[in-house]
């Protein structure tokens, strides 16, 4: 995208980038082969909890938690399209190629036009946290410490700088937290339409 606008990127952030992308060189190869993958797996994680806390909430006649269950797969959809929209509006280069001089723990850096702000990997994570805290609360309490781990781990392996995974993670969250309630309203309006006709018919039997 040619006309896409880009950033200063902010002196701590660039800071912290550099220290800990010092320090992750210096641990030791086990450490790095488990952070390459570390995201991915923290992604599918949180995937697992989402649907554990999402089975909690199907049972009984709980219009409400169905609802939000049903808005959840939209919600965090949407986190991902605005992450990806801004990425293109912003057009900030990864730090791999703005501080080549540095080894990172992932080996090579994304390709040219694989912007770098806000991290795709942290929104999802924030966004399926925060709508896993919405099902259920202590499963929720979980899914929160575990995606900052998989956001920070952006940052270890070398692909993003700290600010990325901050708004990425706060992007996640505030999408999810604040429109899978607002989804959920037209969707449990159509669930107790459904549901009325059927008490009536069981009624009259």
């Amino acid at each position: 995208m040619t006309d896409a606008v880009t950033t200063d990127i902010p002196d701590i952030s660039a800071d912290w980038y550099h220290d800990v992308v010092e320090f992750a060189d210096s641990t030791p190869q086990s450490v790095h082969w488990f952070a390459t993958y570390f995201t991915e797996g923290a992604l599918l994680l949180l995937g697992v909890l989402l649907v554990v806390a999402a089975v909690t909430r199907l049972s009984g006649s709980d219009v409400r938690g169905r609802a939000l269950v049903l808005a959840t797969p939209v919600t965090v959809l949407l986190a991902y399209a605005a992450s990806l929209g801004l990425k293109s509006l912003i057009a900030e280069d990864r730090p791999c190629r703005g501080l080549a001089d540095l080894a990172i723990v992932a080996g090579h850096c994304p390709p040219v036009g694989d912007w770098s702000f806000p991290s795709n990997h942290s929104t999802i994570a924030g966004a399926l946290a925060a709508t896993t805290l919405l099902l259920h609360r202590r499963i929720g309490l979980v899914a929160v410490p575990l995606a900052v781990l998989a956001a920070a781990s952006r940052t270890f392996v070398g692909v993003h700088y700290p600010h990325d995974v901050a708004a990425g993670l706060l992007l996640g969250a505030v999408v999810g937290a604040l429109l899978t309630p607002l989804a959920a309203r037209p969707i449990a309006e159509v669930l107790q339409r459904r549901t009325r006709p059927l008490a009536h018919t069981g009624r009259h039997r």
